[in-house]
């Protein structure tokens, strides 16, 4: 995606963002997020040193709105571009807003919304399990199986957080292929406990994903099926995370997105795992210190065991100004390659330490 068609697109909403305010509440908002990132334990060739972009955060710029409709009813919407800052470049190729972009309702009864969105493993992941919220070198990503961020074509359908602290999401993503309505659907619950000091998520989902046999590949299929369980307490004087998940099918396994093939090629197949999860996070005043240790047990017979261990602490200038560091490091076993990334990048090598900051507005 050239960066000026960005840009372009971005001045023609801005402008009907503000002038919408009058009769609705619209806003434009973003995060920047970029610091220096240092790799070592790599199997191909990398950049040991470099500056990158959405490190603890995804940097990204976009626009979101609600509309009162009557009767607790309101319209909603939101459009969300991911930007690379260290570059000006957009963060997916092809997709204006990668992030998301979907419309809804939200209404007494929950909040329905339709577009590209998140899915519910990777929100129970980043919002209840991980202490480093899905950023930095000690993400639960880089071990703990899902099988993609976002779904396009996605329906989805949220509950509001009752009295008891209960709440519930489903969600369906439609494949449509012309030719079979089962590849690439995907569909999956939630089922959620928020009150007080403890926080529960249970998720599961499954994509379908069969690649059909043309005249000279044969038929792949990298279906995947999550199940997580999470959980953080606040105990006042830190917060304790833990989780656990079941992973099966290829689809489940981590993809080397900078392949010339694309995400046909998997840099680490395997069909059956168990991941398990403890961190902790210590605030104190504008610092809070973070560490999580990740155990990821491969079921298949190459016994592609890995454990990862990381620390970080930020330090918060203001409410939207933030500095951060953080030190993460895998140990794979019987020729397993899982490599420490970020919010954004997968990256290369079995350790990486990062020190950046972040600004949100």
């Amino acid at each position: 995606m050239k960066p000026n068609l960005l840009v372009t697109a971005l001045s023609l909403i801005a402008p009907l963002a503000a002038g919408a305010q009058e009769s609705s509440s619209a806003e434009v908002y973003g995060l920047l997020d970029a610091g220096v990132v240092v790799e070592q334990g790599c199997k191909t060739d990398c950049a040991r040193t470099r500056v990158d972009s959405g490190i603890a955060s995804g940097s990204h710029i976009g626009v979101r709105g609600r509309e009162q409709l009557g009767g607790g009813t309101s319209a909603v919407y939101t459009l969300e571009a991911g930007v690379l800052n260290d570059t000006g470049a957009s963060e997916q190729s092809g997709k204006l807003f990668n992030r998301q972009a979907y419309v809804g309702i939200d209404g007494p009864m929950g909040l329905v919304t339709m577009g590209r969105q998140y899915n519910l493993v990777y929100e129970t992941l980043t919002d209840v399990a991980d202490p480093f919220h899905g950023g930095m070198a000690g993400a639960a990503s880089n071990l703990v199986g899902y099988t993609t961020k976002r779904y396009d074509n996605a329906v989805k359908y949220k509950t509001k957080r009752a009295r008891s602290g209960l709440i519930g999401a489903v969600q369906y993503s439609f494949g449509e292929s012309p030719f079979n309505s089962k590849v690439n659907r995907a569909y999956g619950g939630s089922l959620g406990y928020d009150k007080g000091p403890i926080k529960i998520g249970i998720t599961h989902q499954r994509k379908d994903n069969l690649l059909d046999a043309t005249g000279t590949t044969p038929a792949v299929d990298q279906s995947a099926r999550n199940t997580l369980v999470a959980a953080n307490v606040d105990f006042g004087r830190f917060i304790g995370y833990a989780a656990y998940g079941q992973s099966r099918g290829e689809g489940s396994s981590h993809w080397d997105m900078s392949n010339p093939y694309g995400a046909v090629a998997q840099t680490l197949p395997t069909d059956k795992s168990r991941d398990a999860l403890f961190g902790v996070a210590v605030p104190m005043g504008a610092t809070t210190l973070l560490a999580s240790f990740i155990r990821k047990d491969d079921r298949t017979m190459l016994d592609r065991d890995a454990d990862q261990i990381a620390i970080g602490a930020s330090y918060a200038l203001s409410r939207r100004t933030d500095f951060y560091a953080s030190l993460a490091k895998i140990k794979n076993r019987n020729g397993g390659a899982y490599t420490v990334g970020n919010a954004t990048s997968q990256g290369r090598g079995d350790k990486a330490l990062n020190v950046g900051m972040r600004h949100a507005f």
